[in-house]
């Protein structure tokens, strides 16, 4: 294994491992109570859905400002037993993930191993993963996205038999008593309150897309067309034909449900930019009002898109002549430039182009690696590799690696994905005006910085690690690469959940947050 020291100045302490038997309460209020003995699930809230997927023992929710996101922290409370620390610690996650992959279970725990030392973890999942919610009501979003193709072939198919079964349509020569058992005002009234709630949806979206001054894109025009038909429909009701007001409300609902979908592929309008600017500062502002942190600052870990992010934030607040806010920072498996790196992420780049051509929104991310997965572990195995893209052979637990691919992963905006393959280019990752290179201010940081890498990490290998690493002051960055030869391996996922990072890799970082916690 490659392990450079720390310091003789470290004080190494033993970490506990994390209790198996440990069950975890969920509220939403905060506390700086000790942590709780173990207990049933107690919830503190009236009137609040429990959360089952939550397996921290508090469940905050922050509000972006000027934005209708509440995003979602995981709040893990420090060990009694542990010394008391000095800086709460925020845990960031890669792309397109949730909270899951810190916290997939009581043995395997990267959060757990955390507050277990005594630190105050929060792991905070940003717009569009997990629990962060949009509004007062669209818990179900991901949902919606997931099964938006089945009921867009429903429409599309209008003459097929499923679709009339699905909207329960009256065949010809049916017997219909329209004075009886039909009143045309209900439906009609509803079916228009919902296609004039469309049409708004529409119009806000546009001239959102306007003030933004973004081009006339293909999809805006299509959009465009597709109102003034709506606005037509709206102000000539009499052009309906008698079979549509003769269906049942089931047609309406559906068309309910198109709208909820075109809500969601609307809102999923973000970039990395927005992370970095909003929903990581809102996070660290709130833990800091709840941790109340002496000195200000906040300890950090980030994995992937996560270790970006917290590299990004140096950068930029170097740039704006501003403090971090962060004590000491630790990344996993994370580089603002993957240029001089063989990544596997360059295979995606094909697929750039269309996604940009074709103006496609979102891209459910979660429901395409749920779907490759039985074809990566049962014969014949054609996307076999994909298993070594997340773990190393023999890393996982297969009931674990499976949690994590089935349950970790959402559905991201296009615009992101094409704001972070800009790490596949030369000069590394870009703001999205495209002219701020945020490796170009690393080397003016202040902030100590444990860099690691896996050693057969296939999307952010060694060399992208150690491009980013060179950039930051020799005096304040250690740079370590995990894995030996015969075994074990450090893969991508490796780094947060494989079965060898509690006993060589966890102690590693336990020993720089303690030093710098204690600085």
């Amino acid at each position: 294994m490659f392990l450079n020291n720390i310091g003789a100045s470290f004080s190494f302490i033993q970490p506990p491992r994390p209790d198996p038997k440990h069950e975890t309460r969920i509220i939403f209020h905060c506390r700086r109570d000790p942590p709780p003995s173990p207990a049933k699930v107690h919830w503190k809230k009236r009137n609040v859905k429990p959360q089952s997927i939550c397996t921290a023992d508090e469940l905050h929710r922050v509000t972006v400002p000027n934005s209708d996101w509440k995003l979602a922290l995981w709040r893990y409370l420090p060990s009694h037993k542990a010394p008391l620390r000095n800086h709460p610690l925020l845990l960031l996650s890669g792309v397109a993930t949730n909270a899951i992959g810190y916290d997939l279970s009581p043995e395997s725990s990267f959060a757990r191993y955390m507050s277990a030392q005594g630190f105050d973890t929060w792991t905070l999942e940003v717009r569009g993963a997990g629990l962060s919610t949009y509004g007062n009501n669209l818990e179900k979003d991901e949902e919606r996205l997931t099964n938006s193709s089945e009921i867009d072939s429903a429409i599309n198919d209008s003459k097929s038999s499923a679709f009339e079964r699905a909207l329960e349509f009256k065949k010809p020569g049916a017997s219909f008593d329209s004075e009886a058992k039909f009143d045309e005002s209900r439906p009609m009234a509803r079916l228009m309150e919902v296609l004039t709630g469309m049409s708004e949806r529409l119009l806000s979206f546009l001239s959102s897309d306007l003030s933004k001054g973004r081009p006339n894109s293909a999809i805006v025009s299509q959009i465009k067309d597709f109102n003034r038909r709506l606005q037509t429909l709206i102000k000539g009701q009499q052009i309906f034909p008698q079979q549509i007001l003769e269906l049942p409300d089931r047609f309406t609902s559906t068309l309910e449900e198109f709208q909820k979908q075109l809500e969601l592929i609307v809102k999923y309008d973000w970039d990395f930019d927005h992370y970095l600017e909003e929903d990581v500062p809102a996070a660290m502002e709130y833990i800091k009002a709840q941790c109340q942190p002496r000195d200000g600052k906040l300890l950090a870990i980030g994995h992937s898109m996560g270790g970006i992010l917290l590299y990004a934030m140096l950068s930029r607040c170097c740039f704006d002549g501003k403090d971090s806010a962060f004590a000491s920072v630790v990344t996993l498996a994370s580089s603002l430039d993957y240029t001089p790196s063989r990544s596997s992420l360059k295979w995606l780049l094909p697929l750039v182009e269309p996604v940009q051509a074709l103006n496609v929104p979102v891209i459910p991310v979660g429901p395409l690696i749920a779907s490759a997965y039985p074809l990566a572990i049962n014969p014949p195995y054609v996307l076999s590799w994909l298993n070594s893209q997340i773990s190393a052979q023999d890393m996982m637990d297969q009931k674990l690696f499976e949690k994590l691919v089935l349950n970790n992963f959402c559905t991201v905006p296009s615009k992101l994905i094409l704001q972070l393959k800009t790490v596949l280019q030369n000069g590394g990752l870009r703001d999205r005006s495209g002219t701020f290179f945020y490796k170009d201010h690393l080397c003016k940081t202040k902030v100590p910085v444990l860099a690691i890498a896996g050693d057969q990490d296939l999307i952010c290998p060694p060399e992208a690690v150690y491009e980013t690493v060179k950039l930051i002051p020799e005096e304040l960055v250690t740079y370590k690469v995990f894995g030996e030869f015969g075994g074990p391996h450090y893969a991508h996922y490796d780094l947060v959940g494989g079965r060898s990072a509690a006993d060589q890799l966890y102690p590693c970082i336990i020993e720089f947050l303690v030093h710098h916690d204690l600085a």
